[in-house]
């Protein structure tokens, strides 16, 4: 699965550099030529990057600083194009990640969305949740040690299932192999919720250095292995 973009602007000739140019970024994009049904979009459809004409599309302004405030997008790496009316202060005030002044040209358009890329796949990377069944080790408060098998695993936590009962809002140290040998993680963690059927999810509250660096590496790799990014990954690093 690519990277994905939403386009706000009505300009034609902006439109046309910019698919050209996410194009060549292996970027999808979806044009929106209108602030409202931008917005729309923007509250159901999660996009790893936002594209708002912020002088030139009416009411652009307001989708560059209501998309902090979206659920699905507020994370999501923001370009401002500008043509006078807003100062590059005013669009970094206002969420944007990036800016782009108008005329847009197919080389500054490479370069800032070039610029903006290695954000993007850190940003997927982070909401990407891995579907992996790996044995996870519990020692939770009062010594109480569960095993369980994980079957999402993502940089901020994991969702498991266990046989044992579990609690919500119980912390301990977890402890989990990665596969093939690449190492194992330890962190201080919580429970975050449960269903009563065994399932529950695990918010990571303290990951030493070293399982950081295994953990992110890890899915890394998973994630340009599941969604293959070749210009995401040259650009990246």
């Amino acid at each position: 699965m690519p990277l994905e973009s939403l386009l706000l602007s009505r300009d034609t000739d902006v439109i046309n550099i910019l698919q050209q140019a996410l194009a060549k970024l292996s970027i999808d994009v979806e044009v929106c030529r209108g602030a409202r049904s931008g917005t729309e979009i923007l509250s159901s459809e999660k996009f790893d990057a936002v594209i708002v004409d912020c002088d030139d599309l009416q009411d652009g302004l307001s989708v560059l600083k209501d998309l902090r405030k979206s659920p699905s997008n507020r994370s999501s790496i923001a370009f401002a194009i500008l043509n006078g009316a807003t100062t590059t202060h005013q669009a970094f005030e206002l969420g944007a990640t990036f800016v782009m002044q108008k005329p847009v040209t197919p080389l500054s358009a490479m370069r800032r969305l070039s610029a903006g890329l290695g954000l993007m796949v850190r940003e997927r990377r982070r909401y990407f949740r891995y579907p992996v069944r790996l044995e996870v080790i519990l020692q939770l408060e009062h010594h109480q040690e569960i095993r369980a098998r994980t079957t999402n695993v993502s940089e901020g936590g994991m969702a498991i299932r266990a046989v044992a009962p579990l609690v919500r809002g119980v912390s301990g140290k977890l402890t989990l192999a990665l596969p093939d040998c690449r190492g194992t993680i330890e962190a201080k963690a919580e429970l975050v919720w449960v269903d009563g059927n065994g399932r529950a999810g695990i918010r990571f509250i303290e990951v030493p250095k070293n399982s950081r660096e295994l953990l992110d590496k890890w899915l890394e790799e998973e994630i340009l292995r599941v969604d293959p990014l070749p210009e995401a990954k040259r650009f990246a690093h």
